[in-house]
């Protein structure tokens, strides 16, 4: 039996609907039915109920984004630092093997290779470096799990989340049997509040930064794979292949979903941060190769972002139905 912490959010529910049509036995939990974030009343449940693995899928991302947590500090800290370190305590005296959600935003750039050297850029919106991108993308590479992360509080400057993120695997590294499976900005084909997909069509002007994207559902299933087939514990990059910028995802969104709308971008960094933005944006790329010898592949972003596109669901589709996951996440149920 597997117990899911947090099933009532998007990647609870995610890994809920995976767990079912596995056809495994797992118990969705809430904070509503059990506050987990309390030592003594979750090392009593796991105790008692002596599950084989745990799966942490409660964070803090802010609402409604990154900026959201500048503004509720004690929350952020609070459910994506201190309660995976409750958790790990648990875990470790009751002998459970468990998985992290943490994130790809505790990095800042990239690996570029020039002139027979690599140098870590840390600004992927440099002219220079798009270019790179453009013309050899092979030869900007992504930080591996060996990497420290650099977008942290002792690597500032950082968004409070990335800290509180950072601190957290710092905090669990090492401690029992754990992984901790590090996804980037999730998409996936249901129009969704927290579907990067959904918000970029909603944005009156987008940032174009250079992101690592993760496919909500192809992460879910990986992060259960790992377990399953009893991969070495430890951190895994979890993303799919490929660095894009947030102006091909808009391109690839006009080219098959054809929407009645223009988008504008906002002209420069330095115009973002001071028009709409309160905290550092992480932009970075990962190398998924630990995952990938792990036996697990993930689709290259690119082509995983035009089939969700093909096969994209508005909001409230007509087989979603009011008892359904989709249905309240679409509503935004927590």
């Amino acid at each position: 039996m597997i117990l899911l912490l947090g099933a009532g959010g998007q990647l609870g529910q995610a890994f809920a609907g995976e767990l079912r049509r596995r056809g495994a036995s797992f118990i969705p939990l809430t904070r509503n039915a059990l506050d987990y974030t309390q030592f003594d009343l979750l090392f009593d449940y796991v105790r008692k109920m002596s599950p084989e693995f745990v799966i942490n899928a409660v964070g803090y991302p802010g609402r409604p984004n990154v900026d959201g947590c500048e503004q509720a500090r004690e929350l952020t800290l609070h459910l994506n630092t201190l309660l995976p370190q409750t958790i790990a305590r648990v875990c470790l005296i009751t002998n459970t093997p468990w998985g992290h959600v943490s994130s790809a935003c505790v990095y800042a750039g990239a690996k570029v290779m020039t002139g027979g050297e690599t140098r870590i850029e840390r600004d992927l919106n440099r002219p220079e470096i798009r270019r790179l991108l453009a013309q050899h993308p092979d030869w900007v590479r992504g930080f591996t799990e060996l990497d420290e992360p650099n977008f942290s509080f002792r690597c500032a400057p950082c968004s409070f989340y990335s800290g509180t993120k950072v601190l957290a695997e710092d905090a669990i590294r090492g401690v029992g049997w754990s992984y901790i499976w590090r996804p980037g900005m999730l998409f996936h084909e249901r129009e969704e509040p927290r579907n990067l997909l959904c918000r970029l069509q909603r944005y009156p002007k987008v940032y174009d930064s250079v992101n690592c994207l993760s496919h909500r559902d192809e992460f879910v299933r990986a992060c259960l794979d790992l377990w399953q087939r009893r991969a070495p514990f430890g951190i895994y990059n979890m993303t799919n292949p490929g660095a894009v910028t947030n102006r091909q995802i808009v391109e690839t969104i006009e080219r098959i979903l054809k929407p009645n709308r223009r988008w504008e971008f906002w002209g420069s960094d330095e115009e973002f941060y001071r028009m709409a933005a309160k905290s550092l944006r992480s932009s970075a790329v990962l190398d998924g190769s630990k995952l990938l010898a792990a036996g697990i592949r993930l689709r290259p972003v690119m082509e995983s972002l035009e089939h969700c596109l093909r096969h994209w669901r508005p909001a409230l589709d007509p087989t979603d139905h009011p008892g359904s996951p989709t249905f309240a996440a679409a509503m935004g149920t927590p």
